[in-house]
């Protein structure tokens, strides 16, 4: 499995890459603010929304702290996805966030 860590991340945010980032926490989680730009798909509901995800691109998996989104990342990858997990999720996450 592919990880980064939010140094990366960040360095990508700040050249203004295009970024695919899933947020897989729940909502109480997400509503206290969200990588920007990071679609929020929980992670119990993946498996019914694969649909919204294009297998063409390249996606980053965030969490709290990293342990959802590797299973998120594991399951994708199954399914054909490119994904990468991004160790340490949101407590390692210092960033600009999104509230939605």
């Amino acid at each position: 499995m592919k990880t980064m860590d939010t140094t990366e991340i960040l360095e990508l945010l700040d050249a203004n890459e295009d970024l695919y980032i899933i947020d897989v926490r729940e909502d109480d989680e997400v509503a206290q603010g969200m990588i920007p730009g990071a679609q929020h798909i929980a992670l119990g509901t993946i498996p019914e929304r694969l649909n919204e995800l294009n297998a063409s691109k390249p996606y980053i998996i965030v969490c709290k702290a990293g342990g959802r989104s590797a299973n998120a990342c594991a399951y994708l990858e199954a399914q054909g996805f490119d994904v990468t997990n991004l160790e340490g999720g949101m407590l390692a996450y210092d960033g600009e966030l999104e509230f939605k």
